[in-house]
C-alpha cells in the first residue's frame, strides 16, 4: 500500500498530516475487515457436513464358513532325471508345450553299452550252438549229463547278461512318464549329466487340485464329497466350487493342522502353485448384514461402523463374522434399516453433521 503526498506549503502540510493519518487508518481497517470476512467464509466452508455414501442394513441368512489358505497342485508332477550318468546326445524340451506319454525327451551316449550288448549276443549265439550240439550227443549218450548242464547254464547266463545290458540301454533314454506340460529346460545338449541332474519338470494340468490346511478342531467339517468354495485373486477374481477328495490320515504334530485335498472343476483357469483362499461351510446359518470391508473400523475391544442418525454421525460397536474377499458379515450391533456409512468414513466425526450423497439398499 502506497501513500502519495502532493507538494503543499509548509503550513498546509502541518494541517493535512492528521487528516492523512486518519485516512490511512481507515483504509487499513477496511482491508482487515475484508480479510476477516473471507476467512470466516472459508472456515464456514471447511466446517460443513461431510459427504458420505450409506448402505441401508438388511439382515439376511448367511451360512457360516471357515477360511483356510491353500495352494493349487497338479494331479501329477515329476522332475525328469536321468537314471545313468553320461553325455547328452539328444535333447528335445519344448518349454511350456504339451507332450504325450512316452515322448522321448533326451538320450544319453550309449555307444559303450551297444558294443557290450553286441559282444554278449555273439557269446549267446555260440553258447546256443554248443547247447544244441551237446543235446544231440546226449540223446545218443555221446556226452555226459554234466557237460550238457554246463552248456545250458552258459546259455542262460548269456541271456541274463543281454537282458541286463538291454535294461541299461533303456535307462539312457528319458521319456515322459505321463502326458502333461513341460517346464523350463535346465541343461543343454552335450552336457554331462548324472542321476542328480534335473533336465526339466513335467506336470499334468488336466486335473488340478487344491491342498489346504484346517485347524484340528475343524477337521470334522470336511469329508470326501464336501463342496468348498475356492477363491483366487486376480483381475477379475475367480471363484470355483471344489470337491474334497481326501484328507491326511493324521494331524501335523508341529502346526496341529490337518491337510485336506479338493478337486477343482475341469477347465479351471489357474496354474499349479497359485495361492488360494478356501471357504469351508460349517453347515449353520445366521442372520447377518454384509458390509464392504472399508466400512468396518477395527478397534482394540470391538469393531465399529459409522451410522447416520438425524443427520449426524454416530459410532456403533459391532461384532463381525466371516470375511470374504471384499465383504464382511456383521452378526450383531446392527438393526434393519440402519444407515451405515460405506464411503467417506474417514471424514466423519462423532456427533458432527453429515450429508448423504448416495444411499443404497442391499438386495
Amino acid at each position: 500500500m502506497r501513500f502519495f503526498f502532493a507538494a503543499l506549503p509548509a503550513a498546509s502540510r502541518v494541517g493535512a498530516a492528521p487528516l492523512l493519518l486518519a485516512g490511512a487508518l481507515a483504509l487499513l481497517a477496511g482491508c482487515h475487515s475484508k480479510t476477516e470476512e473471507k476467512g470466516g467464509k472459508d472456515a464456514k466452508k471447511n466446517n460443513g457436513p461431510a459427504l458420505v455414501d450409506v448402505l441401508v442394513a438388511s439382515p439376511s441368512a448367511v451360512t457360516d464358513s471357515v477360511e483356510a489358505n491353500g495352494a493349487v497342485v497338479a494331479n501329477d508332477y515329476v522332475e525328469l532325471h536321468p537314471e545313468v550318468s553320461g553325455r547328452l546326445t539328444y535333447l528335445q524340451v519344448n518349454e511350456g508345450r504339451r507332450v504325450s506319454k512316452g515322448t522321448v525327451i533326451a538320450r544319453i551316449n550309449d555307444a559303450d553299452l551297444q558294443a557290450t550288448l553286441q559282444k554278449i549276443r555273439a557269446q549267446l549265439q555260440v553258447a546256443r550252438l554248443s547247447q544244441d550240439r551237446l543235446e544231440k550227443l546226449l540223446k545218443v549218450q555221446g556226452v555226459n549229463q554234466a557237460d550238457y548242464d554246463l552248456a545250458v547254464s552258459q546259455v542262460r547266463s548269456a541271456e541274463a547278461d543281454a537282458a541286463y545290458n538291454q535294461a541299461l540301454l533303456a535307462k539312457t533314454v528319458i521319456r515322459a512318464p505321463f502326458g502333461g506340460v513341460l517346464g523350463l529346460r535346465q541343461v543343454s545338449p552335450g552336457a554331462y549329466v548324472t542321476p542328480a541332474t534335473i533336465i526339466a519338470t513335467l506336470q499334468a494340468d488336466t486335473k488340478l487340485k487344491v491342498d489346504f490346511t484346517l485347524p484340528e478342531a475343524n477337521g470334522g467339517l470336511v469329508h470326501p464329497g464336501t463342496v468348498v468354495t475356492v477363491r483366487f485373486a486376480g483381475n477379475p477374481p475367480r471363484t470355483y466350487a471344489a470337491t474334497v477328495q481326501a484328507q491326511e490320515s493324521q494331524v501335523n504334530q508341529t502346526t496341529r493342522n490337518l491337510t485336506v485335498r479338493a478337486l477343482l472343476p475341469a477347465g479351471a483357469q489357474v496354474s499349479p502353485g497359485t495361492f488360494a483362499r478356501v471357504l469351508v461351510p460349517t453347515g449353520t446359518a445366521r442372520r447377518s448384514v454384509l458390509l464392504p470391508t472399508n466400512a468396518i473400523m477395527p478397534g482394540d475391544k470391538s469393531d465399529q461402523v459409522v451410522l447416520v442418525k438425524h443427520g449426524k454421525a454416530v459410532m456403533q460397536d459391532v461384532k463381525t463374522g466371516d470375511r470374504q474377499e471384499d465383504q464382511i458379515a456383521v452378526i450383531s450391533g446392527l438393526a434393519a434399516g440402519d444407515s451405515v456409512v460405506t464411503n467417506g468414513v474417514l471424514f466423519t466425526q462423532p456427533g458432527k453433521p453429515v450429508k448423504v450423497r448416495k444411499a443404497k439398499v442391499k438386495e
